[in-house]
């Protein structure tokens, strides 16, 4: 018991218990499983077993389920045969149990009326059963282990809230000083509280060094000279202090300006203990304040400069000098209006930058056209007498985007005249507008002055030091970035460094529309589907999982539903079942050619087939063009090419209404064929073979092509071919020997003519 208690880690106490259980009553093995308060399995010691037969344990799937029934027992359990038992519940753990163990004995630990857990030992020496003896052992354990378990969880939960607490402190912003009443020596600094101390230390003097020639100067001009009045009188008197100015200073001039707070920690008999000291760094809050003041003395400035030019005016043209023309008066009022209009947007300026910090800012988005907002905001900002060029680069295809025109027109005139004011008169500014996700992103680029890495995150801040573009970007860029967010979009500025340029990008949400026009994106999408606007199903069949993925990704990108097959063994079922629209095969699929799957199996006759594979060499791409394949891409490809390449493949083989070849017209929908006007009549094989050529146009299809589509591969003889074509031409009045509809290709196949190529002469 003694070595139970000595240890507050949970597996040594856990890992003692068991040893000790097993040593008092002669058990060769023991374990125990504890549980949290909601009875979730916590941990699981063993003592005994092989490393092996632990991780059976831990790993038996089963488990869980055993586990939870022994656990909800309410009282100690002692068993003959454990094995017997499981499997009367429906378990069976005899391929775990380490020897021909039976005997068990197992009990629920309790502390303070809380389940922390289950004891078990097994098999007792000699395959005895256990006594009540053993019973009792087991119970005493049981209760000490559940006491220790509870213990070490309080101590662990106590260390956990104490390593928090400490963090906390430590990266607290306000600095933090304990000190001990008793000899008034520091306890502890946390980073803050050493960083404001530090910086009055002299090199190589320590805290407590510079405790004893620190002076505290208070508001109302009180001073405290530690040197004089001991730090340890101070602590003693223990006052609280709440919210206190105080200077500290050093005798060589250094000083820091603090917020001090100051909190006695008591003992029951309100004897001071310990003393905590906060301090806040006021140097950051009076470069606020200075930047504020430089603020409004901005702002006054610009609202004086047009105010002087307005009042100047007002006063020449009252006057009404008889020497000036009518038109000069004229101009002095436009002088007015146009500098009335600038303090109007000054002054709007500054309301936008008070609801914005207020949260008040509102905004009333609908959807606009990107290219129209782009104009308009060159067009104003030219009109204004800017001498730069602004090109505009902006993709037809773009979505229109959520925007409240007037607030989007006012951003993009901020980051215009930014970039104006940072870049020379010649050069050019370029806007540009693409897609990123489901936003629509606008950059606006200038070759001007460009920015160091570290003043990137300044630049949205409304106040400015002595104008320098990146020590804070001032009112425009603060009122961008307001606006930006209050569309739910964000900005951002880059710049390569100094002298290279600056690029500001914000994003606005693209607008969900019912019927929005088509994009280029779009129209492929719609290619993908079938007439009643199903998704057009594509079966790509290859055993290298990459290419299965990437096909899979590029075919689902671009609207149509792939189907995807790592063998070949169920292909038949799959194209019969799923009816793809396409077959994108592998050449060299596990233990077959894919050109052989072709003539194997008669159902890819039907679906036109694109082979995918790794060889490029001429004839294998020839061999698998002669056996109907409908094209054929080399690895590696890209998204494009594979999307193009279906595309195209899928336009040829789709059916068109009706199929003319000089007099020879076939009516697809009908099952109709004439020639000249007159009616043709077909048996259905004759039909099916003029129809696959026809379909075939301008290709040359081979004997074993042929077999495949019209006789579904249940003839390989090519006579069969020959002998219906001769009968074909015969109903169509074809002469072979100069034949118009059904051309022969020599020991091959037959072709039919391409309807937009010029016919050959009879």
């Amino acid at each position: 018991m003694l070595r139970i208690g000595a240890s507050l880690d949970l597996d040594t106490v856990l890992n003692e218990v068991v040893k000790s259980a097993r040593a008092l009553t002669g058990a060769r093995y023991g374990a125990i499983a504890t549980i949290d308060e909601t009875g979730v399995p916590q941990d699981f010691v063993s003592s005994g077993f092989t490393e092996e037969e632990h991780r059976n344990m831990v790993e038996w799937s089963d488990g869980p389920k055993l586990f939870s029934f022994i656990r909800d027992l309410s009282k100690p359990l002692r068993l003959p045969d454990l094995p017997a038992y499981t499997r009367s519940l429906g378990y069976s753990i005899d391929f775990m149990l380490p020897t021909t163990s039976k005997t068990f004995q197992g009990t629920p630990m309790h502390h303070r009326g809380i389940h922390v857990g289950n004891f078990y030992l097994l098999d007792k020496d000699g395959g005895e059963q256990f006594t009540d003896a053993d019973e009792e052992v087991l119970l005493l354990f049981a209760t000490q282990a559940a006491a220790a378990i509870a213990h070490a969880r309080a101590y662990s939960d106590e260390r956990r809230a104490r390593a928090d607490l400490e963090a906390l402190i430590e990266t607290s912003p306000v600095g933090v000083a304990v000190f001990d009443t008793t000899g008034g020596n520091p306890v502890s600094f946390n980073r803050e509280a050493k960083r404001l101390v530090e910086s009055l230390c002299l090199s190589g003097q320590r805290l407590e060094q510079l405790l004893e020639v620190m002076t505290c100067r208070f508001a109302d001009g009180r001073e405290i000279s530690l040197a004089k009045l001991p730090i340890t009188a101070v602590l003693t008197n223990a006052e609280t202090m709440r919210a206190e100015e105080i200077e500290l200073s050093v005798p060589d001039g250094r000083s820091v300006t603090t917020l001090i707070n100051v909190t006695p920690i008591r003992a029951e008999n309100d004897t001071p203990l310990s003393v905590v000291v906060t301090m806040q760094d006021l140097a950051q809050l009076k470069e606020l304040e200075r930047m504020r003041a430089e603020f409004l003395s901005m702002v006054s400035h610009e609202l004086r400069a047009p105010l002087t030019s307005i009042k100047g005016s007002a006063a020449t043209a009252l006057r009404r000098p008889r020497n000036f023309a009518p038109a000069e008066i004229e101009q002095f009022f436009r002088i007015i209006e146009e500098q009335a209009d600038r303090m109007d947007s000054l002054i709007r300026d500054l309301l936008d930058a008070g609801r914005i910090e207020a949260g008040m800012l509102s905004v009333a988005p609908a959807p606009s056209e990107v290219t129209y907002l782009l104009d308009q905001a060159r067009t104003t900002f030219l009109s204004s007498g800017s001498r730069h060029r602004v090109d505009i680069d902006s993709p037809p295809d773009l979505p229109r985007v959520m925007a409240d025109q007037e607030r989007i027109l006012q951003v993009l005139n901020n980051l215009l005249s930014n970039a104006a004011r940072h870049s020379p008169e010649s050069s050019t500014i370029r806007v540009a507008a693409a897609r990123e996700g489901v936003h629509v992103a606008i950059t606006v680029s200038d070759d001007g002055h460009g920015l160091a890495p570290d003043q990137l995150t300044k630049l949205f801040r409304k106040y400015v030091r002595n104008g320098e573009r990146g020590v804070g970007g001032g009112l425009g860029l603060g009122i961008c970035k307001g606006l930006v967010e209050a569309h739910g979009g964000r900005i951002r500025a880059e710049s390569e460094g100094p002298g290279r340029g600056a690029r500001f990008t914000f994003t606005l949400p693209a607008a969900v529309e019912a019927n929005p026009a088509p994009t280029g994106e779009e129209r492929s999408r719609t290619a993908a589907r079938h007439d009643g606007g199903e998704r057009m199903r594509i079966l790509v069949v290859d055993d290298d999982p990459e290419t299965l993925r990437f096909v899979r990704d590029a075919l689902g990108e671009a609207g149509y539903a792939p189907l995807v097959a790592g063998n070949h063994e169920e292909l038949e079922y799959v194209i019969e079942m799923q009816k793809p629209a396409l077959v994108l095969l592998d050449l060299m699929l596990q233990g077959v050619d894919g050109i052989e799957l072709m003539e194997r199996i008669p159902r890819l006759a039907e679906v036109p087939v694109i082979f995918i594979s790794g060889y490029g060499r001429d004839e294998t791409v020839a061999r698998a063009l002669d056996a109907g394949a409908e094209d054929y891409i080399v690895k590696p490809f890209s998204p494009t090419e594979l999307v193009a390449r279906v595309r195209a493949a899928l336009r040829r083989r789709t059916e068109p209404e009706l199929f003319r070849l000089g007099d020879l017209a076939i009516d697809y929908e009908r099952r109709q064929v004439s020639v000249g006007g007159r009616p043709v009549a077909l048996t259905a094989t004759e039909y099916d073979l003029l129809r696959a050529l026809s379909l075939g146009a301008g290709r040359v299809l081979t004997y074993e092509t042929l077999l495949r589509q019209v006789w579904n591969g249940r003839s390989s003889d090519a006579r069969i071919v020959r002998s219906y074509v001769k009968r074909l031409r015969r109903e169509l009045g074809d002469d072979a020997r100069r034949p118009t509809y059904i051309l022969t290709e020599l020991r091959v196949g037959y072709r039919m003519p391409d309807p937009d190529d010029v016919l050959p002469s009879r």
